[in-house]
């Protein structure tokens, strides 16, 4: 079990799937969120969770003023997960729902996704191929805002991910234990480094 950590929906408690996902953990969360808010990412933005496992990225997006979240899950027991707890921050919010739920592969949804999407959170499984990280990028891509931003998790001991393939630039990378985030960016939104960009 886990709790959104923020927002409107601060406190709701969400299911977390058995087998076969890795959720982020809190410490991570509150401050992958902190600097997303420090970004200003988040406040009406179109958000997608690709890898969803429990959605709580997506879903802590919502509660704190995201207006639409994509929760892209292939395991049918996670996506049926995703759904309640989806139904759960609704609820904490008193709102119409603003989030869906897609039983689907990446690679699937990617190719028939609309977009544009301002914030992408994708936490494959460790055991993700390079290659297959690499193609996931390079799908999202043509859905990106000009200004969106992609967040990446992956284990620390995992190959930083080929953000130039996919037209995208690093804005910041940081470690926690086991895991590591990338911060990235459309390269060509801007001219300016990464440390100068926001």
């Amino acid at each position: 079990m886990t709790r959104i950590i923020a927002g409107a929906a601060r406190g709701a408690r969400l299911e977390v799937p058995g087998v076969g996902t890795r959720p982020t953990s809190d410490r991570v969360r509150e401050s992958l969120f902190g600097a997303l808010e420090s970004m200003d990412a988040i406040e009406g933005a179109r958000v997608l969770d690709l890898y969803a496992g429990s959605g709580a990225l997506g879903l802590e997006s919502w509660s704190r003023g995201a207006i639409w979240v994509d929760l892209v899950e292939r395991a049918r027991q996670s996506a049926t997960i995703v759904g309640r707890n989806a139904a759960v921050v609704a609820r904490a919010m008193s709102t119409a729902p603003a989030a869906k739920v897609h039983q689907a592969t990446v690679h699937a949804f990617l190719a028939r996704a609309a977009g544009p999407y301002d914030l992408v959170f994708t936490d494959p499984p460790y055991d993700l191929e390079d290659a297959a990280m690499s193609a996931d990028l390079e799908a999202l891509a043509p859905l990106l805002s000009p200004d969106a931003v992609v967040v990446i998790e992956r284990a620390r001991r995992a190959t930083a991910p080929d953000l130039g393939s996919a037209g995208l630039q690093l804005l910041r990378e940081k470690t926690y234990g086991d895991t590591t985030l990338w911060w990235a960016e459309p390269a060509d939104q801007s001219l300016t480094t990464p440390s100068q960009s926001r």
